[in-house]
Formats: C-alpha cells, structure tokens, sequence
C-alpha cells in the first residue's frame, strides 16, 4: 500500500468506529515506515474531523459519534507513547486538563460520557469521576491533578442549582480564576451558565469540545 492508501485505511476505521481496526490499520502503517506525527495528524485527526462534519450534517448520531471517540481514544494510545517519547506532536496532544463528573444528586451519564470520550479524542487529559459526584471532591481533584477545567453535567433540573453552589464555593475558597468551569446536560442551555457565573456550555460533544480548547487557549494566553 503506498502512503496514503495507509493513511485512508485509518482514516477510514475511525470515521467507520473500529477500534480494532483503527489499531491495525496504525499498527501497520507504523511498520510500513509512517511517521507516528503523520499518523496522529494525517489519520486520525482528519478522520474524527469527519465523523464531526458528517454529525453536523444530521449523517451521523451518537451512536457512531461515540463509537469514532472510541477509535480515535485506541489510536492514541498508540502513536501518544511515541510522540512523546520524541517531543513532537505535544500542541496536539497536550491540550489541556479536564475533570468531568455528573454532579451532586444526579446518576445520568450517557451524555457525560460522549463529551468525556471526544475531549480525550481531542487531546484533552480527562478525569472522569462518575455520577453523583460531591462539589468538595471535584474541586479536591481538579486541585490534585491541576486541571484546566472542571466540566459537570446535570440531566435533573433539580440538580442544576448544585452547578452554581459549585461555583460559589471556588469563589469562597479563592480558586474560581484557577478553573474554567463548563456545564452541560439536557436542562442546561446558554442563559443559565450564563446566570450561574460558568464560562461556558455547548450544545453537544463536539461543540464542548472546541469550546474546552477556547477556554484552554484563553487561559495560557491570558494567564487566567
């Protein structure tokens, strides 16, 4: 196969949501003499920018979103080790710290663990801590593996007033200028992170996942 015909088979498994496939196909591209940064920007980067554009166009569900975010997660646990190992690729896979929890008094994850999925997809180190998780133990977290961001997602409106006691609390402690905060759920929309004080919400997986690296970006900028 020549370069490129190697390139489109990963391409082609992420954007299909093989996983196996995704690992062979780089497996096999690595023994063909493929660059690991080339497999990393040519493959599977473009392959998920795909699976975002054909989602977007109504082509795709979650479904397959969240199969491709699976794919892509393989094929980075591939060519990552390499990158680093060498020192290239880091903007790629180093874009920021995420801490990401359904909040207190609430258990639905299948969203959360969409948009936990493609931020990893997306370069992010994230830290899922579950459902029902406490303010305090987020916060303890975000602290310990000094994330860039603490994302919390809520499906009950009964538990939306907690993502604003979240808030609160790293203003009460001095640390809201530490952490961007993102929410998200079915009864969140721009008004209430508004409200609330968050720095930001986003309509699906993929929306959070451009707007995680906005507030990344912004923050190394900025400083805050």
């Amino acid at each position: 196969m020549t370069r490129e015909e190697l390139l489109l088979t990963i391409r082609q498994a992420v954007i299909d949501g093989e996983k196996t496939a995704t690992i062979t196909s780089i497996q096999a591209g690595l023994e063909a003499g493929l660059d690991a940064l080339e497999i990393l920007n040519q493959g599977l980067t473009v392959g998920i920018q795909e699976v975002g554009d054909l989602f977007e166009k109504g082509e795709y569900f979650l479904p397959e979103l969240m199969l491709a975010g699976r794919a892509m997660q393989a094929g980075l646990g591939i060519v990552k080790p390499i990158l680093q190992a060498q020192h290239l690729g880091q903007e790629n896979l180093d874009a920021g710290t995420v801490v990401i929890a359904t909040i207190q008094s609430d258990i639905h994850d299948i969203g959360k663990n969409l948009v936990a999925s493609m931020l990893s997809a997306g370069g992010f180190t994230v830290y899922d801590l579950g459902v029902d998780v406490p303010l305090l133990t987020l916060i303890t977290k975000a602290r310990e593996v000094q994330a860039d961001i603490i994302a919390v997602s809520a499906l009950l409106t009964t538990s939306l007033p907690f993502m604003g006691d979240l808030i609160d609390l790293l203003k009460e402690s001095g640390l809201r200028e530490t952490f961007s905060v993102m929410v998200g759920g079915a009864s969140v929309n721009s008004a209430f992170a508004a409200k609330i004080g968050a720095d930001g919400t986003a309509p699906n997986a993929l929306e959070a996942v451009r707007l995680a690296k906005q507030l990344v970006h912004r923050k190394r900028e900025t400083g805050k």
